[in-house]
């Protein structure tokens, strides 16, 4: 039994295409459509190999001994599986999981809540578990090492705490940025699994065994070119397909082929090596408008009519890791591999383009951006 909790929080966008079509964050549709395609059992998980065996591991173990596992933190970029490796967890377990996230924990008593209706052996997952607020964490400390809280009654002077025993469960947290975690809570979780990107082979698994749950037709070659475009992401690698899948549907006769396939995506604006629209623009207007840079942040941002913080967040991150884009101490500069993605012909070396250019400081007029 899946039970989700949201006490409190941000309104979720329903609406799929005002999202990028290669972004990986999880839109209400994503989330609706992705219930349908997880793998239930970790023999059934595509990639992550390490992290599999690992998890086989602390899970067999805990089932030998009779007793829960010990808290887990999964760890990664958003999309690669944290939440379904957290639903195989409980159905592994034979427990049923009670889901919630940080941004919905604003209190303590938001938490206190959660906590006091867990069943013994129940997996809690808490997704974006770095943002959950100050108080609800120092909460989840005792929780976790002492399975206890201190509910507090009353205010000032004649507040008092009254302790309430909790059954034994297992944490589960998931996190895009282990590094904003305060040393306390990640040191109370016993097993990190980090997740990394997957290949465009383990990919096209993916996209052959979600079409084969969709009752999709699709040709191999296709499932690896759309596994290909997807930036080493499940998630975009699903939406992907089930674009391609409208395309077919109206335009190409029902099956997926290759031609219809690179059709899609011609559609969708997902070039060969997975960028979009606004990924181009970006690469365009630093080497037409700007010779390849170096230019600053906030002045790139405008020049592609967008907010500074969606071209460092949304954008840069990938083009970085792609090497088409580098970020200096005076600035963002076009590499040479952006050049010749965009079929322009690159300036002449000089100064600009120094040794500087995987420097991931990134500063902007003095400043750290």
């Amino acid at each position: 039994m899946i039970e989700h909790s949201h006490v409190s929080g941000e309104s979720e966008e329903s609406n799929e295409t005002l999202q990028r079509i290669i972004g990986a964050e999880a839109g209400a549709l994503d989330r609706a459509a992705e219930g349908a395609l997880r793998p239930r059992e970790l023999a059934d998980f595509v990639g992550q190999k390490k992290v599999r065996e690992q998890l086989s591991l602390v899970l067999d173990a805990a089932s030998m001994r009779g007793t829960p596992p010990e808290h887990m933190l999964l760890s990664g970029p958003p999309g690669l599986g944290k939440t379904t490796l957290a639903m195989i967890i409980a159905h592994e377990l034979g427990s049923p999981l009670k889901i919630t996230s940080g941004p919905a924990v604003q209190h303590a008593g938001d938490l206190a809540a959660i906590l006091s209706s867990l069943e013994e052996g129940e997996v809690l997952f808490i997704d974006e578990i770095h943002r959950l607020a100050r108080p609800a964490e120092e909460m989840l400390y005792m929780a976790m090492e002492d399975f206890r809280v201190d509910v507090v009654v009353g205010k000032g002077v004649g507040a008092t705490a009254i302790p309430l025993e909790l059954p034994p469960f297992t944490a589960v947290g998931a996190t895009t940025r282990a590094g904003m975690l305060p040393s306390p809570l990640r040191d109370r979780f016993g097993f990190t699994g980090h997740l990394d990107y997957y290949t465009a082979e383990e990919l096209s698994r993916v996209i052959a065994r979600s079409a084969a749950r969709l009752e999709i037709e699709i040709e191999a070659k296709s499932a690896y070119e759309i596994a290909s475009r997807s930036r080493g992401t499940p998630r975009i690698a699903n939406r992907l397909l089930r674009r391609v899948r409208d395309y077919a549907q109206v335009r190409g006769g029902g099956a997926i082929t290759m031609e219809s396939t690179l059709e899609a995506l011609t559609v969708y604006e997902v070039d060969p090596r997975g960028l979009d629209r606004l990924d181009r623009a970006v690469l365009h207007a630093l080497c037409t408008k700007f010779g390849g840079g170096p230019v600053g942040l906030s002045t790139l941002a405008i020049a592609v009519g967008e907010e500074t913080e969606t071209v460092e967040t949304v954008v840069e991150p990938f083009l970085v890791r792609e090497g088409l884009l580098g970020r200096t101490p005076r600035g963002r500069i076009a590499t040479p591999a952006a050049w010749r993605h965009l079929e322009l012909d690159a300036p002449a070396p000089n100064s600009a383009h120094d040794s500087t250019l995987f420097d991931v400081s990134g500063r902007e007029d003095g400043r750290f951006t």
